[in-house]
């Protein structure tokens, strides 16, 4: 097994990490000026920047005044989450074991300032079910936040926001006191799944633009409500999000959602990405040495997102088959990008997958622009690697 001819090509099954980025586009360059200026060229970028912001309202179904540009969806969950410190009737944080780092680690940092934190459990394919939803609310009493993911982005497991808004609502009636503020973290969601902001009635989430093929750096909070937040320093974005707007990200984002999220285009490539991704799991459960992350997931099943799956082989590292893989020239990852740096896997555990299993488990994500063939081809990879280890 070499890796000779991984210069001459590259596979990308890495999109749950970073989209394959769009070309850019044909348009004039964004207005240069600072937004918050008062000049014409201020005026200008003002203006751009509105625009972005009701075109991405427009594919989302929001009103343009709950949406907030920030640096990603990092940022716009930490925002959230922090906000928790200035609530009033502040109450308890809650939060699924599933989350991604931005939510796990910043609740954690919360509760050593002596924020109430309770862990949300998930069931074995790391869904939050509507059940294991109302145990928490029901035993502690106090809870006034809950964040839960839409998408997981190591699993591909998809929640029934709906149903987990009506817990919630329910569980303010039960109480009795402030509502429970529902946040969502849809990174791995928009433009891949069907998203319903509004139908699902959830408080606040979070998106990022680099994981629909726009840049990095650039990223929306929705808020149903204004909250109060913890960081101050211009009064930009309605005193959400300070600092200098970052126009020409913004309208990126934009031209991102209108081509990958809006609810036409979500339909469509999601048919195709279910087909494929039908083929792919087929061919892993036959392999006699690949174990499906949860065991329990089928190639039909549409609780899961056709864009992530996660595999394990038996008796060899996650991390030796990803760089076995890489040296074929496939990238694929053992888990989220924002915790390549740990050998933990806090996601799998928490669906009750033994520790061995966890670590010799892979990512792979596919993307809008993945073939049939280069599905074979790392199914092909994989059989080498296998021969090897």
């Amino acid at each position: 097994m070499t890796g000779k001819d991984s210069a001459e090509a590259r596979h990308y099954f890495d999109w749950a990490a970073t989209a394959i980025p769009d070309p850019p586009s044909a348009k004039t360059a964004p207005p240069f000026g600072n937004p918050s200026s008062t000049h014409r060229e201020g005026r200008l970028a003002r203006e751009a920047l509105e625009n972005a912001r009701a075109r991405c309202a427009a594919v989302l179904g929001v009103a343009p005044e709950t949406l907030y540009f920030t640096s990603g969806g990092t940022e716009s969950n930490c925002i959230a989450l922090h906000s928790t410190l200035l609530r009033r009737g502040a109450g308890r944080l809650l939060v699924s074991a599933a989350e991604h780092p931005s939510i796990r680690e910043n609740a954690e940092i919360l509760e050593r300032l002596g924020k109430p934190v309770g862990r949300l459990p998930v069931d074995s394919s790391g869904r939050v079910s509507p059940e294991l939803f109302a145990k928490p609310l029901a035993k502690y009493g106090d809870v006034r936040f809950a964040a839960i993911m839409a998408v997981n982005n190591e699993t591909g497991a998809v929640n029934d926001m709906s149903a987990l808004r009506d817990i919630a609502r329910n569980a303010a009636d039960t109480h009795g006191g402030p509502p429970v503020h529902l946040h969502c973290d849809l990174v791995q969601a928009a433009g891949k799944v069907p998203v319903d902001i509004s139908g699902w009635d959830i408080d606040s989430a979070s998106l990022s633009a680099h994981k629909i093929g726009g840049p990095r750096g650039i990223g929306l909070l929705y808020l149903r409500r204004p909250l109060d937040v913890l960081c101050a320093g211009g009064g930009q974005e309605r005193k959400i999000r300070p600092g200098t707007e970052n126009t020409a990200g913004a309208l990126a984002l934009a031209a991102c959602l209108e081509r990958r999220a809006a609810p036409e285009k979500v339909g469509a490539e999601l048919a195709q990405s279910r087909r494929r991704w039908k083929r792919f799991l087929a061919a892993l459960k036959a392999i006699d040495r690949c174990v499906l992350l949860p065991e329990s997931r089928e190639i039909d099943d549409e609780t899961f997102s056709p864009y992530i799956v996660q595999a394990a082989f038996k008796d060899i590292p996650g991390e030796v088959m990803v760089r076995a893989l890489d040296d074929l020239g496939f990238a694929v990852s053992t888990g989220s990008a924002c915790s390549s740096s740990s050998p933990d896997r806090p996601v799998l555990s928490a669906m009750g997958i033994g520790e061995k299993l966890s670590l010799e488990g892979i990512r792979v994500s596919q993307g809008w622009s993945t073939t049939d063939e280069e599905i074979d081809l790392l199914l092909a990879a994989i059989a080498e690697v296998l021969k090897f280890l």
